[in-house]
């Protein structure tokens, strides 16, 4: 059986101000273009045999960059939903909401664009992902282009956690983790592995 790849896109002007960007199209920074292309070595050696791609371009031009092929663009993968909280950090937030904290007080609702999700509507979609990408694992690896927190939840639902304790997993940009399994149990492989 293969494995779950997990690509965070590389550095955005506002991941690098540690601003939340969940449906905001940013590009990558220099810096994270550089991410990208040098996770081209650790990918090289890999059996990936589909790439999913989070519709956001930070996560597309990652994957261009990477060396994998988009095979499909899939729209729940897209980042948490900050609703009100898109493009202001943790620290501004706090200056209303003191001890305020993504995983336990969520987000309030955003404009038309940015209505707001909750950590469990994310979980669906984490879930909704795993469900079509599992059986795909008995030919190989299948490689994920995506986001931070999304990742987090992810990795959360394929270890059988709730949504939430994503929370556990700190997750750098431009790193790549693998989900796999021992004895048949789901396991995490690596996590939060810089490029070499």
């Amino acid at each position: 059986m293969g494995e779950l790849i997990l690509v965070r896109h590389g550095e955005t002007e506002w991941s690098r101000s540690r601003r939340h960007t969940g449906l905001t199209d940013v590009p990558l920074t220099p810096h994270g273009e550089e991410q990208a292309r040098a996770l081209r070595g650790a990918l090289k050696d890999r059996s990936i045999v589909r790439t999913l791609v989070s519709p956001a371009q930070r996560a597309r031009r990652t994957a261009e960059l990477a060396g994998l092929p988009v095979d499909e663009t899939d729209p729940d993968l897209w980042e948490w939903d900050y609703g009100g909280y898109e493009g202001i950090s943790t620290a501004e937030i706090r200056k209303d909401r003191p001890g305020w904290f993504l995983w336990d007080d969520g987000v309030i609702p955003g404009d038309a664009d940015h209505p707001g999700e909750t950590v469990e509507r994310v979980g669906a979609r984490a879930d909704a992902v795993l469900a079509r990408v599992g059986p795909l694992l008995a030919d190989g690896d299948v490689a994920l282009v995506a986001h931070g927190h999304y990742l987090r939840v992810l990795t959360a639902r394929w270890l059988g956690l709730e949504p939430a304790l994503g929370r556990l997993f700190a997750l750098a940009t431009g790193t790549l983790s693998a989900l796999g399994t021992e004895h048949d149990r789901p396991v995490i492989s690596a996590w939060n592995v810089p490029a070499p």
